[in-house]
């Protein structure tokens, strides 16, 4: 039987001892965070809002309603939720990186959004909260980063309350070849030389480009989150597949 020094994990297409995965994607968030934003409406063309206000618009969140924002990052969805669950209500906005933890809190104080939301640098594989405590929970674009996504997604399904809803908007696997080989040009040769650019770091981007290709097709994340007892699970492929928003309820 392996013991836990002796797993290994993808870093993007690169293996590495499971004990240190977290800092390595640590690294590459503290190099990335202070032009985040930048880049993600350059890489995307702006289309990363339309993605995420989708999942909004999917969460059934409503006033006085309790929210946990994982891997919230700058706070876009936080933002969101904060006017949706109103002064009765609260969101949490979790991140395991301090760097993109701070940016996110100042964004979000400098538009005047304080009092329904918290900031809580925290772990997906073991959130620090009680069981049974929020009525939604969102992660975008953060799972493919976790070590372990079946500790993470039975964490998230602890913390749920019954009858509540978990919403993972992650980068999943395009619907046809054609798109698949364009997407993959863009991102191994656009996607790093970006990052160079702008942000003054290609490896970083490089990383970013390989994670997605590691991470879990729909089908497969999908039934990650019927084993660890989600039910009526499902997902709807979002600009061709490029993106996958799933969906799963604790009852």
């Amino acid at each position: 039987m392996q013991d836990d020094k002796s797993k290994t994990t993808d870093f993007g297409f690169k293996e590495i001892p499971a004990d240190e995965k977290v800092k390595a994607v640590a690294n590459v968030f503290h190099s990335v965070a202070a032009k985040y934003d930048i880049m993600n409406d350059l890489m995307s063309g702006g289309i990363h809002r339309l993605w995420k206000r989708h999942t909004v618009s999917q969460s059934g969140v409503r006033a006085g309603h309790c929210v946990l924002d994982i891997a919230g990052g700058t706070g876009d969805l936080t933002l969101k939720f904060s006017r949706l669950v109103g002064s009765e209500g609260q969101v949490i906005l979790a991140d395991i990186n301090d760097s993109m933890l701070k940016i996110g809190r100042d964004k979000l104080a400098n538009l005047g959004v304080v009092g329904n939301v918290k900031c809580v640098q925290a772990n997906a594989e073991a959130l620090p909260f009680p069981d049974d405590t929020f009525d939604c929970i969102t992660i975008a674009f953060g799972l493919r980063n976790v070590t372990d996504k079946s500790k993470a997604l039975a964490s998230m399904y602890r913390v749920l309350k019954p009858g509540g809803r978990l919403l993972v908007l992650e980068f999943s696997k395009p619907e046809s070849e054609m798109l698949s080989q364009v997407y993959d040009q863009y991102s191994f040769r656009l996607l790093p030389a970006m990052g160079k650019l702008i942000a003054n770091d290609s490896e970083s981007y490089r990383y970013l480009a390989e994670s997605i290709r590691m991470h879990p097709d729909q089908e497969t994340l999908k039934g990650m989150m019927d084993e660890v007892g989600f039910e009526r699970t499902s997902y709807q492929n979002l600009t061709g597949g490029i993106v996958a928003l799933h969906k799963g309820f604790k009852f």
